[in-house]
């Protein structure tokens, strides 16, 4: 949603119309799923994505005409549909994308877009409900995870309702439609569930911290770095990185979440740096906590911590020797082994390989 914003705000300030495609619905194999974006400019630009590719010219087509109307409209592709055959949609899938017309900062209609924009702007967490089908279509409201409301739906029934669903739905971070009656209608609203960045911290400012910043930068990630060594940890060579501290682990680190999306990797294979690093991150409740080092290395920092009180369960949190078992070498392929082996834990709740020592550097201890 990052790209999506900033490139409204570059087109706004070029004075160019906009559109916003959002994937609302998905059934059997959309490559998509619900709250995908694509935005679309007067001059033809596309950012963002809809389907991998196979229906964004059609979208794109619908986008121009949203501009000229200002009207909104909901589209559906899949197998049956033969515009979906005639722009790729084959895979047996069917999605459905709602189209709307982004109208600029300031003008009517625009406040609670002007929410969203903020909220990514801020890497705040939020909720944007639109009407897609029934009455009402496009009429839109914005909820944040501090419960304040923009905009409406159209009646007070039907925002009740979706300001009751949504701190269920930031909470778990998903967007979906949902059914909404009021005084005898039925609406399907689709609410889009706008989540800060997931938190990369990085201790140990090493060549491979490097790549993996930039990686997961493309990933979406909020990404920090950590290093007490001011030589390591300079602009120069984490130009991609949100955030850099010339600190030690055991201080206060300004900026930094360490909360349930968070996830921690430690490089720096220097007990003074990797010991404290470990002892904060395995404390907290963070999603993923990795540390590169062979096996020999890990026991012996395994015992460090075990003296320093990080209890069993704690230990059984740590993935290393850290990433998945791809023959990584180079420090961009053990970046890519440790990215990978993070995906795959956010995702599935575990490492999808075992890790090796071959994401070991060579000549390591």
């Amino acid at each position: 949603m990052r790209e999506i914003v900033n490139a409204l705000a570059r087109w706004e300030a070029q004075l160019q119309p906009a559109a916003l495609a959002t994937v609302v619905s998905v059934w059997r194999s959309a490559p998509r799923q619900p709250g995908a974006c694509m935005a679309v400019s007067g001059a033809g630009e596309i950012v963002g994505s809809v389907s991998g590719g196979c229906v964004e010219s059609a979208v794109a087509e619908t986008a121009f005409e949203v501009m000229r109307t200002r009207v909104p409209r909901l589209l559906e592709f899949g197998v049956a549909d033969e515009e979906a055959w005639a722009v790729g949609l084959s895979c047996g899938g069917r999605i459905e994308v709602f189209v709307e017309f982004v109208p600029a900062q300031g003008s009517p209609g625009a406040t609670v877009l002007t929410a969203v924009r903020r909220a990514v702007r801020d890497d705040a967490a939020l909720c944007r409900a639109v009407v897609v089908r029934g009455g009402g279509l496009g009429a839109s409201l914005a909820v944040d995870a501090a419960g304040a409301v923009t905009g409406s739906l159209g009646s007070p029934a039907r925002d009740a309702a979706v300001i009751e669903q949504a701190a269920t739905l930031l909470a778990a971070g998903e967007s979906r439609l949902v059914a909404v009656e009021s005084a005898g209608d039925t609406a399907q609203v689709f609410v889009h569930v706008v989540q800060s960045r997931a938190e990369l911290v990085v201790f140990g400012a090493v060549h491979i911290a490097i790549a993996l910043v930039e990686f997961a930068r493309a990933l979406g990630f909020r990404t920090a770095v950590v290093d007490p060594r001011a030589a390591f940890a300079t602009r120069e060579r984490f130009a991609h990185a949100d955030l850099l501290l010339n600190t030690w682990p055991d201080q206060p680190l300004p900026g930094i979440r360490l909360d349930e999306r968070s996830v921690v990797v430690v490089l720096s294979h220097d007990p003074k740096i990797d010991v404290p690093a470990l002892q904060l991150a395995l404390s907290r409740p963070v999603v993923y906590v990795g540390a590169l080092g062979s096996t020999s290395t890990q026991r012996k920092r395994a015992a460090t911590l075990a003296r320093e009180g990080i209890t069993a369960a704690q230990l059984a949190r740590l993935h290393a020797p850290i990433g998945l078992r791809i023959g990584a070498r180079t420090p961009e392929e053990i970046a890519l082994a440790i990215l990978a082996e993070i995906v795959a834990v956010q995702r599935t709740g575990s490492a999808t390989a075992p890790a090796s020592e071959a994401t070991e550097p060579r000549g390591g201890p």
